[in-house]
């Protein structure tokens, strides 16, 4: 089978559509690794992915009756744009079936190469198994998106670009796997030449049909499978793709969301470029291992498989890198409930910059804060400070892998604080830097009680708090004078019907 695929892959008609990416070393990330890690610029292909390898070889190499009747597959989207640049290329009909749930930016890039595009299903298996009766109906050839030979064959070349690249000096290759057509061409090339290089495979840990499937020595297929990675959101590998891969392929890693939040931001830093969480994968895997191996001096290779992200879901990923990449903790924290706390809370945190800070006033002898903040030393640092925190009588859970509380809880903190009088609302701004806040606090001072509290440092150059604060009637006219003394432009918002409907006493 190995001598099949390597000539299948030497005879790979790809770079009519396809460029030679390049491998490009990765600087930032090397250092920090302590390995040097080259990054295997697929991104930079002209629909930003690697599938338009695999689609445009099956195409080149159907006979000209086949071709005439026109082409049909099923894709979360990359694959679809390959097809489709491919039928564009060959001047033949192209239909591409969709899940419903594909990102807008990746129909809309199918639809501009003139294929049609049909949306069905929630998931790739449902789209898939349309895509097959419509074939059938419509007498339609059927290109797979990663269990066919030639398609397999096409992305093999990645492998061959690889080692003629880096010259064979590879110790590990990591492969983002959905179906398994990528990996399973890129160790069909390496393995037979270059045995002792290293194929690790990486997925997410609600989509490892891979590793599930290596683990039991079958295919599995998976119940259910995560949709933040939507271009590795496959229920079952490819029969031809597992068959390699249990030949050659010598392990599977599974990261989580925040892992993969954390090399897309990993990634922007050494190349500016923006990866899909499906792209990402590879140089998450590589983290991963390097942490696992504590290994030093060592040459990896990630492959950069796609950027085709919708601009809208930048937000998210903004919000769960830090934490994916060990530089943000969040914990929930007990302090007495009394006047001047926040400020000895933040004296005790010690020099570290507060990312986050939420509380709400509910009436009992201790208050519950949601605190974010940001790392010097990865997990290290974070037991520290809770060490600290709890010898100086704190209680502390951490919430840095707590799914709820970073999806939801998060935001929900605050409601109507029971058995308050004399609130009155602001929305402060104050120049950020590393002990803004606890100097804000500082300046605010202890004369009035704090019962609500809300702050996200979101990068900017300003740091944004919304501060509930207890002033009786006769002292507002002394607290409104402190407040101009301060300096802070704020804006007071206790008439704003947002806060008297959801957070007023």
């Amino acid at each position: 089978m190995s001598e099949d695929y390597l000539q299948r892959i030497l005879k790979a008609r790809v770079y009519e559509v396809a460029i030679e990416s390049p491998l490009e070393h990765a600087p930032r990330l090397s250092r920090r690794l302590g390995n040097e890690l080259w990054l295997k610029r697929e991104d930079l292909q002209p629909v930003f992915s690697f599938k338009l390898r695999g689609a445009f070889n099956k195409i080149a190499h159907l006979d000209a009756d086949v071709a005439a009747r026109g082409v049909i597959t099923a894709s979360a989207g990359n694959h679809a744009q390959g097809v489709a640049l491919a039928a564009q290329r060959r001047g033949i009909r192209a239909v591409v079936v969709m899940p419903l749930t594909t990102p807008a930016i990746k129909v809309q890039a199918v639809a501009d190469r003139g294929a049609s595009v049909v949306l069905h299903g929630d998931v790739f298996d449902a789209a898939f198994e349309h895509a097959q009766q419509l074939a059938q109906e419509q007498q339609l050839c059927f290109v797979h998106p990663f269990d066919d030979d030639d398609v397999i064959a096409g992305q093999g070349t990645i492998g061959m670009e690889i080692i003629r690249q880096s010259g064979g000096a590879v110790d590990a290759i990591f492969v983002p796997v959905g179906g398994g057509g990528l990996i399973a061409g890129i160790a069909a090339y390496v393995k037979p030449l270059h045995p002792g290089v290293r194929i690790i495979g990486v997925e997410p840990v609600d989509a490892a049909a891979m590793y599930e499937s290596l683990r039991a020595g079958r295919r599995v297929t998976l119940e259910r499978v995560g949709l933040f990675a939507d271009g590795v959101a496959v229920r079952t590998v490819g029969e031809r793709c597992f068959a390699l891969a249990r030949q050659y392929v010598d392990e599977v890693l599974c990261v989580d969301t925040d892992e993969i939040c954390g090399a897309i931001q990993d990634v922007f830093e050494d190349t500016r470029t923006v990866l899909e969480p499906a792209g990402a994968l590879a140089v998450a895997g590589a983290k991963r291992y390097a942490a696992r191996e504590r290994s030093a001096g060592q040459r990896y290779v990630a492959i950069n498989s796609g950027a085709n992200l919708n601009f809208d879901r930048l937000r998210y990923i903004a919000e769960r890198a830090d934490l994916g990449a060990g530089r943000e903790a969040l914990l929930a924290v007990d302090i007495p409930e009394q006047q001047g706390s926040f400020l000895r809370f933040c004296a005790t945190l010690g020099p570290h910059s507060v990312t986050e800070f939420n509380y709400r006033y509910q009436g009992s002898a201790r208050a519950q804060l949601f605190v974010g903040f940001a790392l010097q030393a990865g997990q290290e640092d974070c037991a520290a400070v809770i060490a600290r925190l709890g010898a100086a009588g704190y209680g502390v859970v951490d919430m840095s892998g707590n799914e709820m509380a970073k999806l939801h809880v998060r935001y929900m903190i605050g409601g109507v604080g029971r058995g308050l009088s004399d609130e009155l609302l602001f929305r402060f701004e104050f120049p950020e830097r590393p002990g803004a806040l606890r100097q804000f606090l500082q300046a605010i001072g202890a004369a009035w009680n704090i019962s609500l509290f809300h702050y996200r440092n979101h990068g900017s150059d300003y740091g944004r708090v919304l501060a509930g604060i207890q002033v009786p009637a006769a002292e507002r006219a002394e607290f409104m004078n402190h407040l101009r003394e301060l300096g802070y432009p704020y804006t007071e918002e206790t008439a704003n019907p947002a806060y008297r409907n959801f957070l007023a006493p």
